[in-house]
């Protein structure tokens, strides 16, 4: 390596550097860390390397943010979104954090003027993509500067066993060779045990400390549904506990994305499609509505949203089947970081675990790769048919440990009856069987109900032993009985063909009478969407000090001055703080820095903005009848 390039840091501290927990409460307005928050920055603040497992929403940011601030030079923040890096840079100049970020949306004359601030070391922190990193522009740039640190963010990217393998990330080790002394910090919020090795072995952490904290977000209540017309199925859970709210839907092709962002527009819901296959300035504005407006709908493939900062999605909904467990959390965690109430909420069917199937065998990637991501399917297929705690299972996948039921899955708020399977079982894998192990549940069904139609009939299946025994049960619980038996094994998909189910080795003892099948029964929705009374949202903590119209007037300001910097309305105070000014309505500029999220610098910005409102209302009389009408 040239010896140009290798860069060796003062290790001391500033000589009087600033206490973390005066920068918690006065540049970000809080009053106390978060589980290992502390520890995490102490470590880091002293020179040591770390990898860090936070849930999402659990505080992660801080324990670069605060460190960088009182190291000695720049903390450079590797990122993988450009529009991330953008709303993170804005949220920290809120805060009067000096951030800035390289990305190629700059001109020429923004790169100079950030690469200035770098030499300068008139910057705290520093956001760079991993790509724009390692070129030799920024990298001879970083080697003539103080650094603090390197926070690699989305940590996982960097594992090819992980569920969002980056190949860029790979070259993320380099960081080690080039900067010997400057610490590093690797940070994610979703890793199984593998993953975490991986990470430590290609970012060369050593013996670097992992801090892992709780996995568990119990603000968000976990269900899932068995699909039966999906999209009514969304529609009864958004006119229930989601109208007006903002939230993401996932869906598996970008078709299908777009079809449903259109039906959801079409039946009142601000809805907007986000894949790949849109145009870039397209995908860009769609986004900045989600980040900037409220109740907005992105409908996205799982091209969107690593990253995204917006604490106030309320739900995100699967209309397909996750990937696996990890992309499943992953996705669920973007639900709720303010840590108010959020849904994760899923439909599925047997026929996208035959797409994901397929999609798998079809890969480029090797035998190891494609028997670990079947793995991981299978994972969340048992996951979807779970008669426990979704949250014990989900938890005890990351190695954690829930003693009791969550009390709020829909497994746990109602209790799913289970019925003996085993005959009905038996008739389906007969069925399989007899018709040559050649063709999918619809088929199969079909022959089990006896019907007579020109294809049963061209392959002589009307008159095979299994014609028409199932006629006892309709179309919906025989889909579940298939579904069933694919995710506990009993059938396989042929990957070949097309998506023909197959019999497997544990198909045998309950085919010969040896073993008796328990399945959950599931329950049939209704058929036809009904008119329903529109249910209120969740009440606030505390009602009797609640102000429905003055926290509208408080979330109408936000929008205005939002709206007027070109920037997230989270971003100039968390939902979860106007909620407090509701609540405690602070009438002094002392009482409203009490807030929590009000650090220095935004009360010398805001302060005043929103006291006028609170005082404002609270001494008109009128305005207040107005809002109560």
């Amino acid at each position: 390596m040239p010896a140009h390039l290798r860069v060796t840091r003062n290790t001391s501290l500033p000589t009087m550097p600033q206490p973390i927990h005066d920068i918690l409460h006065r540049v970000f307005g809080y009053t106390d860390f978060l589980g290992q928050q502390q520890a995490v920055i102490e470590h880091t603040v002293a020179g040591g390397d770390s990898l860090v497992l936070m849930p999402t929403g659990g505080g992660k940011s801080l324990c670069y943010q605060i460190p960088a601030i009182v190291r000695d030079g720049v903390g450079v923040v590797v990122s993988p979104l450009i529009a991330l890096m953008r709303d993170q840079v804005e949220g920290l100049r809120q805060t009067g954090v000096r951030a800035a970020c390289l990305n190629s949306t700059l001109t020429y004359q923004e790169v100079l003027e950030v690469e200035a601030a770098v030499t300068n070391s008139s910057l705290d922190l520093l956001y760079v993509a991993p790509e724009r990193l390692l070129g030799d522009r920024t990298l001879e740039l970083l080697a003539r500067t103080r650094l603090a640190l390197f926070a690699i963010d989305e940590a996982h990217c960097v594992s090819q066993w992980g569920h969002d393998f980056r190949p860029e990330y790979l070259q993320l080790s380099e960081l080690r060779d080039r900067f010997p002394d400057i610490p590093r910090i690797a940070l994610t919020a979703t890793a199984d045990e593998p993953t975490r090795r991986e990470i430590v072995r290609r970012l060369g952490l050593g013996r670097a400390p992992q801090f892992v904290s709780g996995f568990d977000r119990p603000n968000i209540r976990y269900a899932v549904v068995p699909k039966n017309r999906a999209r009514h199925q969304l529609q009864r859970f958004l006119e229930e506990r989601h109208r007006g709210s903002a939230g993401i839907v996932y869906c598996l092709s970008r078709r299908r994305v777009d079809d449903t962002a259109e039906w959801l527009r079409g039946i009142g819901v601000d809805a907007l499609p986000y894949h790949a296959g849109l145009h870039a300035a397209t995908r860009q504005r769609n986004q900045d509505r989600f980040q900037r407006e409220d109740g907005v709908v992105i409908v996205a493939t799982i091209a969107f949203g690593m990253g995204i900062d917006k604490p106030d999605v309320r739900f995100v909904a699967h209309l397909d089947l996750p990937k696996s467990i990890e992309a499943y959390y992953q996705e669920t965690g973007r639900a709720g970081r303010d840590g108010e109430p959020a849904d994760a909420w899923m439909v599925y069917g047997l026929q996208e675990v035959v797409t994901l199937r397929q999609m798998v065998e079809g890969s480029t990637a090797g035998e190891m790769r494609k028997r670990l991501e079947v793995r991981k399917l299978d994972a969340m297929l048992g996951y979807c048919e779970l008669t426990a705690c979704r949250r014990q299972t989900l938890l005890s996948y990351f190695g954690e440990t829930l003693d009791q039921p969550c009390g709020n899955c829909d497994n746990c708020l109602t209790p799913v009856a289970s019925w003996d399977a085993t005959e009905a079982c038996q008739k389906a894998l007969s069925c399989v069987s007899r018709t040559g192990q050649m063709f999918g549940a619809g088929y199969l069904i079909d022959v089990l109900r006896g019907l007579e139609n020109e294809r049963i009939q061209r392959f002589g299946h009307d008159r095979i032993p299994t014609h028409g025994v199932g006629a006892d049960l309709d179309p919906y619980r025989w889909r579940s009985v298939f579904r069933q038996l694919v995710a506990r094994g009993l059938l396989s998909v042929d990957m070949e063909g097309y998506g023909s189910l197959r019999l497997t080795e544990a198909s045998w003892p309950v085919l010969r009478g040896e073993e008796e099948v328990l399945m959950r029964r599931d329950v049939r929705p209704e058929r036809a969407a009904r008119k329903r009374k529109k249910k209120e949202p969740p009440p606030p903590p505390d009602p009797s000090t609640w102000d429905e119209a003055l926290w509208e007037a408080l979330r109408a300001r936000r929008t205005e001055l939002a709206r007027a910097q070109s920037v997230p309305p989270y971003v100039i105070f968390h939902d979860s703080t106007l909620r407090e000014m509701v609540e405690q309505r602070p009438r002094t500029l002392e009482e409203f820095a009490r807030l929590s999220g009000v650090g220095e610098t935004k009360l010398g910005r805001y302060g005043d903005e929103f006291l006028a409102v609170i005082t404002e209302w609270d001494d008109t009389p009128s305005i207040r009848l107005a809002g109560e009408g």
